[in-house]
């Protein structure tokens, strides 16, 4: 749905109806009257329910030309596969094209460039490399900075941080592969050490020194949400919690509080790492250190969007110091160690010296 509200956004209040939402979950029966009444140009949805509308013949999809996949990591997965075959199948391949103009049957890359397909991720497993060459005709890796053949591209893979087992050279030479390049470059990175019971009044002193508007705090466990809540409530800062199990309209209602900045702390878990789009959000801290490296990324990627400033602040007991050093390596990002003292982040020891010299 923030998706649908954009692109309302490019058409123009006369012209929005040119985009339709396709959403499970949703009333089906009025989305296909609205497909059938409005004629979008635009269509956003969820694999399942894409699937099941062109499989009833409600959605025609063979003169699409452009086919959209955002998360395209996420939409690999085993869950969404049997939907994404029918949407690969049928997206943008009409019937009559089978043929060439000699009558000749097509060969596969002639009918792949039938439509445009555009893959949209964070980061680059192999997974979506391997799909890439399969669905596309020479494909381009367009990053922030450059563009490059899909061939040169090395893929970023999740490193496994939480495991302190030790691994064989080859294991970990194959999963060096980390996605610095999915991380917003004006962020900022720290870490700072606190006991497990200080942890969210240290997220409260964070926010003070850091004079943060829109925060978004991430923990791993989401029974332990709402006692965080009521902890920064107590403290007297305005927090809501966000998670799968909260019904629709309450998700709904806790983000738009969160955006029109009602509430100044989302506390979450995982479902928030993806696709939230939270301009004004300055910082994003974790209360639990996500398992990997490119659960990092994602997380990080709230805030400092499009061109913004945004920090992100790793709060974590000190056993667990070594996994933000090895965060550090595989990121390719500097993430000094800070402490909060007198309404201000400062940063400790040699690392501080290190990171003003860089600056």
């Amino acid at each position: 749905m923030q998706i649908v509200r954009e692109v309302e956004k490019l058409l123009g209040p006369t012209e929005k109806k040119a985009v339709q939402q396709l959403v499970g979950g949703a009333n089906r029966s009025r989305q296909e009257e609205a497909l059938k009444k409005n004629k979008p140009s635009i269509v956003v949805g969820t694999p399942g329910r894409v699937a099941e509308i062109s499989a009833a013949g409600k959605l025609h999809t063979h003169s699409c030309r452009f086919l959209v996949l955002d998360e395209v990591d996420e939409l690999l997965s085993f869950n969404f596969r049997e939907d994404m075959h029918r949407i690969l199948e049928h997206v943008g391949r009409r019937p009559g094209l089978g043929q060439d103009a000699r009558g000749g049957l097509k060969g596969p890359l002639e009918r792949r460039a039938e439509r445009q397909t555009i893959m949209v991720s964070a980061t680059v497993p192999f997974s979506v490399i391997r799909a890439a060459r399969s669905w596309g005709n020479n494909p381009l890796l367009v990053q922030a900075q450059k563009i490059i053949p899909l061939e040169s591209a090395t893929p970023s893979g999740p490193i496994d941080i939480s495991n302190t087992a030790s691994r064989s050279s080859e294991a970990s030479s194959s999963q060096d592969q980390a996605p610095a390049v999915s991380l917003p470059p004006s962020l900022k990175h720290y870490y700072c050490i606190s006991k497990l019971q200080h942890k969210v009044d240290t997220l409260r002193r964070c926010i003070h020194a850091l004079d943060a508007r829109s925060v978004i705090a991430f923990m791993n466990n989401s029974k332990q949400l709402k006692d965080a809540v009521f902890k920064l409530e107590a403290r007297g800062i305005s927090a809501l919690e966000l998670h799968g199990d909260l019904g629709k309209l309450a998700r709904s209602t806790t983000l738009k509080k969160f955006k029109s900045g009602e509430v100044r702390v989302l506390v979450t878990n995982e479902l928030s790492a993806r696709g939230l789009d939270v301009a004004e959000c300055d910082l994003v801290v974790n209360l639990d250190l996500p398992t990997d490296s490119v659960h990092y990324a994602h997380r990080a990627g709230r805030t400092g969007r499009l061109g913004r400033k945004g920090t992100v602040v790793s709060i974590c007991e000190e056993p667990e110091a070594f996994v933000v050093k090895k965060l550090q390596k595989q990121l390719g990002v500097v993430i000094p160690a800070c402490e909060f003292l007198e309404g201000k982040l400062v940063v400790r020891g040699e690392e501080g010296k290190s990171l003003e010299a860089m600056r």
